[in-house]
């Protein structure tokens, strides 16, 4: 059985959720509570570190299991790409640049190490280190998109995230429209839903002199945390449904 979700509707519902939680949930560690980058960027890839072990040995897809690794991805991307631009002094742009760079080549080289970049069937450990390597460094990525877009191109958070939105439904009708590979498809929104995350969470939780609705860092976390666990129950769900109907359908039917 695979160990990666279905890719619908609602995984992407999801992957925003999540990524926007992890964007909150950062700035609360880094920020609110006043951990600071470096420490936080420790804590939270130590985080990521457990979750990702306890995913890599896991035989069957877990949904809170796997959406756990995802969130620890964006959470612990969030500090790194603080800690980039903060702390390193690397700013948004650069850092950015750096990012991309090492996202391409971890998809080439995972690309000619011999895996496939699947992305709804993983079969080796091989195969899903690199995947969630590729989705450690594109969540960071996206951090880092995503605060020079409302800090550093003048578009501003709701300008930033319209953006995105639009980029993201030109793949959305590529999807439909064009022979582009839906793996290919799937990096490009997986990459772009994180600026988008990254956008909303400073739309959420920066003050209204900062062009945010300010939510604050614990109000938003604990909505998003709330939507996310909602969605995950309800794919569960269906999943558990679909699942007792093909049981219950006629051996013969079944063959058919």
């Amino acid at each position: 059985m695979s160990k990666l979700p279905q890719i619908t509707v609602y995984f992407w519902i999801m992957k925003i959720a999540a990524t926007t939680l992890g964007e909150t949930g950062g700035d609360l560690l880094s920020m609110t509570l006043k951990v600071g980058y470096a420490v936080s960027s420790l804590i939270l890839i130590s985080i990521f570190l457990v979750t990702l072990t306890c995913q890599l040995v896991s035989k069957k897809f877990h949904p809170f299991l796997y959406w756990s690794v995802i969130l620890s991805t964006s959470t612990a991307g969030t500090t790194m790409s603080d800690f980039m631009d903060r702390t390193l002094h690397l700013g948004y742009t650069k850092g950015s640049l750096i990012l991309l760079g090492l996202l391409l080549a971890m998809l080439a080289l995972w690309r000619f190490s011999g895996g496939r970049l699947s992305v709804t069937n993983i079969e080796t450990v091989k195969d899903e280190s690199f995947y969630w390597a590729t989705i450690l460094i594109s969540n960071t990525l996206g951090t880092a998109l995503g605060d020079f877009l409302a800090d550093s191109s003048g578009l501003g958070f709701a300008g930033g995230a319209f953006l995105i939105s639009g980029l993201l439904a030109l793949l959305l009708a590529a999807k439909y429209f064009s022979s582009i590979s839906r793996v290919t498809l799937f990096w490009i929104a997986f990459v772009l839903t994180r600026p988008l995350g990254a956008t909303m969470g400073d739309l959420l939780t920066k003050g209204h002199d900062k062009g945010g609705l300010g939510f604050g860092t614990v109000g938003s976390s604990l909505v998003l945390l709330s939507v996310l666990v909602f969605f995950i129950l309800w794919t569960h769900r269906k999943r558990m449904d679909v699942a007792y109907e093909e049981s219950a359908r006629p051996i013969s039917q079944v063959s058919a």
